[in-house]
Order: structure tokens, then sequence, then C-alpha cells
């Protein structure tokens, strides 16, 4: 019998789907600092990681002075999504969620920068708001509750914001992920308006030295009447409650902390840090300068001049619960994103009709822009 010739696929735009193994899922989070990608594969306890980027992109940059973002900045983050659309490609992803932060929330020019990503790249991007950003920072990091925490508050620090969650821990754990994605158990979060890029720029004018308590006085205007109002402090008093901190500043100090020659994410992700000994780290960091900060393996250039906004907004939080442990998460909102959309509840679509169409099951990986 003949053999029959193989025909040839069509071509319609698309990369062709990946049929090897389970489908592919990827989260893009574009914030006032960083532009970030995680690629992973659903598996039976959560995903494994396929693939990682991480680009500064400093899309913030001046944003407080001028109110929109630079093309200088926007170049920047350009650059980085390009990197990004060509691995979305070379991997052939299915799912893919794209999400933008407070840069693009304050920017008068966001929502033309997002309309402007689509056009040059492909990626549809969301503006999400602060209580979003949260919830997805706690579904992150939803394994990291100690078993014994009444109480746990997630500290996640950005380029343009700092967002606060106080978690009731026990009901988390009776949820477990499928309650946390349906409905997570905050009790009290709020949102910062600064973060490492915004509270720099803010005190730019001034020496490290002079910055440094200002910085602390500023926050602190916003963190106490919060911590007071939803008894932050009390929640926090028990011994096995703890502060979980997810974010560059909190990882590249856990780096300086634990005296690592190169970053490793298995010596950092999930280690325990202590106030006493993390505040020491801390106050030598501020005291390096940028110069010194910058040979610190863990931090370099990139980040040097962010570190004391960094551990102004860890210090402040932390004096909340100074006997408190931090939990280190070199994790957060692209995990977030990423299990919101293998394990959580399947929005019906809508037809052109406008009936309810049942979703896409997920083994249908067409490449697609989740907003």
């Amino acid at each position: 019998m003949a053999e029959k010739k193989s025909r040839r696929p069509r071509s319609n735009g698309r990369p062709p789907r990946n049929r090897q193994g389970p489908p592919l899922y990827a989260a893009v989070d574009l914030g006032t600092n960083n532009c970030r990608l995680l690629i992973a594969a659903p598996s039976r306890d959560g995903f494994n990681v396929v693939d990682s980027h991480s680009q500064i992109a400093r899309l913030g940059e001046g944003l407080a002075q001028s109110g929109q973002l630079s093309d200088v900045a926007m170049n920047r983050a350009f650059d980085a999504l390009e990197t990004i659309s060509r691995k979305l490609k070379a991997k052939r992803v299915g799912r893919i969620r794209c999400i933008a932060t407070e840069a693009c929330r304050k920017a008068t020019n966001g929502p033309d920068f997002i309309r402007e990503i689509r056009e040059r790249t492909g990626l549809t991007f969301k503006i999400i708001g602060a209580q979003e950003e949260a919830r997805l920072a706690l579904i992150g990091c939803h394994n990291l509750i100690d078993p014994d925490a009444s109480h746990i508050l997630v500290l996640d620090i950005g380029g343009g914001s700092t967002e606060l969650s106080l978690v009731d821990a026990a009901k988390a754990r009776e949820g477990g992920l499928n309650g946390m994605l349906k409905r997570p158990p905050i009790k009290a979060w709020t949102s910062i308006p600064y973060g490492v890029v915004t509270l720099t720029e803010r005190f730019g004018d001034l020496s490290e030295a002079e910055a440094y308590p200002k910085m602390r006085e500023l926050l602190a205007e916003y963190i106490e009447p919060w911590a007071a109002k939803h008894g932050v402090r009390e929640a926090l008093a028990d011994k096995a409650s703890h502060i979980v901190g997810t974010s560059g500043t909190v990882t590249c100090v856990a780096g300086v902390h634990f005296g690592l020659a190169r970053y490793r994410r298995d010596l950092v992700d999930g280690k325990w840090m202590e106030w006493e000994g993390c505040q020491e780290t801390m106050h030598e960091l501020i005291q390096a300068g940028p110069e010194r900060r910058a040979e610190y393996p863990t931090i370099g250039e990139e980040r040097a001049g962010l570190m004391v906004a960094g551990c102004a907004l860890m210090e402040a939080v932390w004096e909340l619960a100074p006997t408190a442990r931090m939990r280190v998460a070199d994790r957060g909102l692209r995990e977030g994103l990423l299990l919101s959309m293998m394990r959580g509840p399947k929005k019906r679509r809508r037809s052109r009709g406008g009936r309810s169409r049942k979703p896409k099951p997920a083994g249908d990986n067409r490449m697609e822009a989740d907003g």
C-alpha cells in the first residue's frame, strides 16, 4: 500500500501547537521596574517551570514627575517584551496571561502603551488593580504558610507600589489552594503608593544617609494607621505567625544575609530570616553605598541604587512584628497567575451570538493572550 504524502501545515501566522507533553502556560508581569516571564507545565502538585526571563526595564522611571511613561522607558520595555514574545513562540506556549501593574495604572498614557504593545508584539496586557495584585501574590506564596500560624502578613514590594495583606492562616490551610483561588482569606489589605523606584526618586535629591530616615517617616504615615485599624500587631503576636516577603528586594537581602557567592533560588526560597540578624544585614547594605553594594554578588549594579528604598520598606513593615520571622519567597505574582490559569474557576466564554460557550479544555493549547 502506497504511503500517503504528509500534508504541509497551513500557515496562519500562529506558532504550531505544542504536541509534546502537557500544554504550556505562561505568565508575563510588566512591572514598574522589571518585566518578567514564567513558562510552566501543569503537574499534579502545581506546575513544573519550563523557562523564565527577567529583565529590568525601569518602565516607571520619571513617572512621578511627569505623570507619563517616557519614550526611553517604553523602549526599554518593548525590548524586554520582544525577547519574551520570541521565547513564547519558540516554546509554542498555548495559554498566555499578561498583566501590567502600578506604572501603567498611574500613567496617563498607560492605556495607549498597552495598545502599542499589542501592535508591536502581539501580546495583550490587562492593567490590574492593587487588590488583584495582592490576591495573586498570596496565591503564588500559598504553600509558604507555617502549619501552626494563626495569621501571616504578605509583603509584596514592587517598583511603584507595595502591597500588604493580612491573611487568616487557619482558613488558608482549611480551604487549601482551591479555596484560596475561589476566595483568598485576606482579612485586610492595603497598597502603599511607593515601591523601590518611586521611593528612590522621591528622595533623589538627598544623600542616602539623609534619605533613609525620611523614607521611614513617610512610610510610617501609610503603614501605622492601617496596622492599628486592623489589629495587625495583635494578629502577628503569637510565636508561629510570620511575614512572607516576596520581591527582588527581599531575595537580594536574603542572598547577602545567607552569604551566597552567587544567587541560588534553592538556597533562598522558603528560608527563614530573624529580625535582628536581617536588620544588621540591611544596615550593612545601607552604609555600604551604591558602589560597594553593587559588588555583592546577589545585588549587582542594576539593583544597587534601589536597595536603600527596599530596605526602608522591609524594615518599616517588619517593625509591626519584630518578634515574627520572615519567610523568603522567590515566587509571587507570576506563580499566582499560573495557578489561577491552571486551577482557578473557568469563565464561560460568549459566542458571537451572545450565548455562553463552555471554556476551552486545558489541553487545547491554541495561542491566546488572556487579558
